[in-house]
């Protein structure tokens, strides 16, 4: 998003010579996008950006996805993929697991109590979801503090590293796009500013603080990249020679920034309206809406939860963080719980609940959707956290005969 920042100190002239103190040259990199044609950011560096002294494969963790074959939805309980205390050993990075994923996008989950090695992800933007805790992400552009509810959106190849803070678990929800993450495209002008029907704008958006100057030598980096043939996700750790963290100063329109879900401004209407009007990001075949807590369908005759529909085009998925949410009363959908509804499968809310909501006028709610146009494949860590009946609950009965319906819903 061309929208122009600045930190720490940079010449008053781009590619041009900049001096250290002691006469010598600091190195400028350009961490450009789509081939010089796009976003792009200068980062002026004490060492040279490019010097290595090591190579090793990453053994990333397995993340072999299997069809959604025969076609049902799916929900899955991701608090369970980090029981107990295991939280504490875990990091941001390297203990993820991948729910579900695509050739455009992998989604993924950790809950972790210890900081992540320096990482950087080469084959696409992602996108991070703090469902609860707190920490910092720092970057090679400097750092920046998240909380419950922020998102942050790391462009592609940017050097960084989760630093959960307090007592408690830093619950991420991973979007991991094959591509970049922006803002939808009708909430921008021809020029890259956030028009006046967005439901946030600049304003809202925290970028990063610093420099960060660290001193180090022979610095790990994990680096997840295209696989050899381009199919696939593999991972490197490349070993520097100096720290990564020495950039003195940057300017451009390209920096990873954070963006928290209570500055989105809900678009609302007198009867429901369609997810599109929740959406806050978008990338290449997949899009990221949001449902927040909001005043509800104030037509007299509405019905304030979703309509029963069928998704012709895309597989959706819910990943339920706060609140109560009203259509999925009844399902055993909680806090930390994804749905899959998949193309193909006419989905809408739980028995009971069309009917329940008339006369509501405000739903506290807080959800993140991730709607994506190729189909999904339920990876390990989906598999590992199934809840096996999610898909009769709006009949009642499955293969194995009547569903006890939680909460007595029928």
């Amino acid at each position: 998003m061309a929208y122009y920042r600045t930190v720490g100190t940079v010449p008053p002239k781009r590619h041009t010579q900049f001096r250290r103190d002691d006469g010598g040259l600091y190195f400028e990199e350009l961490m450009g996008e789509e081939g010089f044609t796009s976003d792009s950011s200068l980062l002026y560096h004490r060492h040279i950006p490019s010097a290595m002294v090591d190579s090793r494969v990453w053994l990333l963790p397995e993340a072999k996805s299997e069809p959604n074959h025969p076609l049902k939805p799916f929900h899955f309980r991701l608090h369970e993929l980090f029981p107990g205390e295991t939280w504490r050993q875990a990091d941001p990075v390297t203990d993820r697991r991948v729910v579900l994923g695509n050739t455009d996008v992998r989604i993924a989950y950790v809950a972790a109590g210890r900081p992540s090695p320096l990482y950087r992800n080469a084959i696409g933007d992602e996108c991070v979801y703090v469902e609860s805790g707190t920490g910092r992400v720092e970057t090679v552009f400097g750092s920046i503090e998240v909380g419950d509810g922020d998102y942050v959106v790391l462009p592609r190849a940017t050097t960084h590293r989760w630093v959960p803070a307090g007592d408690a678990p830093l619950r991420l929800y991973a979007v991991e796009a094959n591509s970049h993450i922006t803002p939808p495209k009708r909430y921008l002008s021809r020029f890259g500013q956030l028009l006046e029907h967005a439901p946030y704008c600049e304003r809202d958006l925290r970028g990063p603080s610093g420099p960060l100057l660290e001193d180090g030598q022979d610095v790990e980096v994990y680096v997840k990249h295209r696989a050899p043939g381009g199919d696939g996700v593999v991972g490197t750790v490349l070993t520097v020679p100096q720290h990564p963290f020495d950039v003195v100063g940057w300017d451009g329109c390209l920096y990873p920034y954070a963006f928290n879900v209570r500055d989105y401004e809900p678009i609302t209407g007198r009867i429901h309206q369609p997810p599109p009007q929740h959406q806050v990001f978008e990338g290449t075949g997949f899009v990221i809406c949001n449902f927040v807590p909001r005043k509800v369908d104030y037509h007299p005759l509405a019905i304030p939860v979703p309509y029963y529909h069928s998704n012709v085009d895309s597989d959706e998925v819910m990943f339920y963080c706060g609140g109560d949410y009203e259509a999925r009363k009844g399902s055993g959908i909680g806090q930390g719980s994804v749905s899959l509804h998949p193309g193909g499968h006419t989905h809408g809310p739980q028995p009971g609940a069309y009917e329940r909501s008339i006369g509501a006028e405000f739903f506290d709610e807080l959800a993140v959707m991730v709607d994506t146009f190729r189909p999904l494949e339920i990876a390990e860590g989906g598999r590992a956290v199934d809840d096996g009946r999610y898909a009769w609950t709006w009949s009642g009965r499955g293969p194995q005969g009547p569903l006890e319906m939680p909460g007595g819903a029928g």
